[in-house]
Order: C-alpha cells, then sequence, then structure tokens
C-alpha cells in the first residue's frame, strides 16, 4: 500500500486534501477546551480499564482503496480492542483507526480541510467524532453521515463510550482564580 511520509515537525504536519498542512499552535480557548475534553476521557478509560487517551497523537490510515495518509487528531482514544493492552507498543503511531477523536476547531481551519478530515476517520473505523467550535460554543457529534450539534447548557457523550459524559460547558467555561 502507498504511504504519504511526512518529516518530523513541531508542530505536527498532516496530510490533508491532498497537501501538506502543519497544525496551529493553539490559542487559549483552544489549548482549554483540549485538555479539558483529554483529561475527562482519560478519567473515564482509566478508571474502566478500556483503553488509551491522547493528545496530538500522530495515526497513519487509508480509507478503502486510498493512499495511508497521517493525521494528527487534538485527543485521541483507542480501545484495548482496538490495540490489545499486551501490544500497547504497537499504539505508538498506529496504522489503525482510533475508535473516537476530538477535533478542536481553529479560528484559521478550512470546513474543507475539517471535512476531510471527519471522512477520512469515518472511513477508516473511527466510530465517533467530535468537532469542538469553541467560538460558538457548540460539540458537534459525528458518526457515519449522522450529525448532532450540541449547545453549552447540554452534556457531551455517545454510546460508543458507555458512561462518558461531560457537560458541554465545561469545554467553554473560563478559568476562575481562586477566591
Amino acid at each position: 500500500m502507498r504511504e504519504i511520509v511526512l518529516p518530523p515537525a513541531k508542530p505536527a504536519l498532516e496530510w490533508i486534501n491532498g497537501r501538506i498542512l502543519q497544525k496551529m499552535s493553539p490559542r487559549r480557548r483552544h489549548a482549554l477546551a483540549q485538555g479539558r475534553f483529554f483529561a475527562a476521557l482519560d478519567v473515564w478509560a482509566q478508571v474502566r480499564g478500556c483503553g488509551m487517551v491522547g493528545t496530538e497523537w500522530e495515526c497513519r490510515i487509508a480509507p478503502p482503496d486510498e493512499i495511508r495518509r497521517p493525521l494528527v487528531p487534538d485527543v485521541a482514544y483507542m480501545s484495548y480492542e482496538q490495540i490489545p493492552f499486551d501490544r500497547i507498543d504497537d499504539a505508538a503511531i498506529p496504522r489503525v483507526a482510533f475508535n473516537a477523536v476530538v477535533e478542536v476547531l481553529s479560528p484559521d481551519d478550512r470546513m474543507t480541510d475539517v471535512e476531510e478530515k471527519v471522512r477520512v476517520y469515518l472511513a477508516c473505523g473511527t466510530i465517533v467524532v467530535f468537532l469542538v467550535d469553541t467560538q460558538n460554543q457548540t460539540v458537534t457529534i459525528r458518526e457515519g453521515v449522522e450529525s448532532v450539534t450540541l449547545g453549552r447548557s447540554q452534556d457531551v457523550r455517545h454510546p460508543s463510550l458507555d458512561g462518558f459524559v461531560m457537560p458541554a460547558a465545561h469545554l467553554f467555561d473560563p478559568p476562575r482564580a481562586k477566591a
């Protein structure tokens, strides 16, 4: 199978819509939402012992009959069913789809590029993609052709992440100073 291999870089490089794109260094709202989603999902996975969660975790995946390419989601969850715990070293740069992916939208993101990443994740077997929009304070849940957008007053959850629940507002609330 053909594969796009990009040189190591900081921030990371991705192959989207036939071109190399460099991830942006996140601004405050993006960084907070990414960190909070990671923390909540990681606690959930640790308590259940069901998988691994990481930020900026590169994968190299290919939809059927397409070239393998690197993508770097903001947050990703990989179940131990996808890569067993005793083969955890195989997950350094997975060549299989994550179970769940979180992409925090940046002001400079082109929606055509975001949609292409969602298409690739889902075509490769990712069950759910969460698109976090810090500007509009929404979370869009994508699975297959289905799409549901949640406002800040709703809870983020998905049946594939049994028992995971997080108030959407948690992603958008500013940090608080000690009283």
